[in-house]
């Protein structure tokens, strides 16, 4: 082996961009509209969005949540592209769990990066998907979906410092859905609404199919 052969075996980081499926227009401009109105009908039931254990860390994730937000409509429209999807990122979601809730991110909102599961977080998710809302035209700036090139050979953590990270924004656009998978590293890019109306917000429903829980077969069977 080479110097230089060694030195990319040890010191290289690869890094191949996260498989990201995205569909807009995705349940029609009426059905769109109707949902948008149920989200930005829903401010009293908004309470500040939690990370991990159900904390509260503004310097990490700021926005508000709405966590039995019902979207039906949504749920029967994933299941008729979920086989699409499970076959372009080679998971199989198969007698999964639902599990979502509205996120409302206005002027200055943000999430920092993450995953939505690990080994020791969250292990039964399978598939996120997020699907926006918003006015037309968008009230709002900024508020991407930012994901993050995987690094080779993979890993659970983090690997070098984050602005030298590859990466690729999408956009929240109205009645858009984006899916990937749970372990990859993502976050939301800050907001700028300046008029500072809850109804100018991003709304997306945030959620994730995820494997039963087998502790709730078990007590089920018992």
């Amino acid at each position: 082996m080479t110097a230089t052969d060694q030195r990319l075996s040890t010191d290289a980081i690869w890094r191949l961009p996260v498989t990201v499926c995205r569909i807009t227009q995705f349940l029609g401009e009426a059905a769109a509209g109707a949902l948008l109105e149920r989200a930005i009908a829903s401010t009293d039931a908004l309470k500040p969005s939690t990370i991990r254990d159900r904390e509260v860390v503004p310097d990490i994730r700021r926005s508000r949540s709405y966590q039995d937000f019902a979207a039906p409509e949504l749920l029967a429209a994933i299941d008729e592209v979920v086989e699409a999807v499970e076959h372009t990122l080679g998971v199989s979601c198969r007698h999964t769990e639902p599990s979502y809730s509205l996120n409302v991110h206005n002027d200055g909102d943000f999430y920092g990066p993450h995953q939505d599961s690990s080994a020791e977080f969250s292990p039964r998710r399978l598939l996120t998907f997020v699907y926006y809302l918003h006015r037309t035209p968008r009230p709002f700036t900024g508020g991407e979906l930012r994901v993050f090139d995987a690094a080779l050979p993979l890993h659970t953590e983090t690997t070098g410092k984050w602005e030298e990270h590859t990466w690729r924004d999408w956009p929240p656009e109205h009645d858009s859905i984006v899916f990937f998978l749970p372990s990859a590293w993502h976050e939301v890019r800050p907001v700028n609404c300046p008029g500072k109306q809850h109804a100018d917000s991003r709304f997306a429903i945030n959620g994730w199919l995820c494997s039963p829980d087998p502790t709730a077969r078990a007590a089920e069977a018992g």
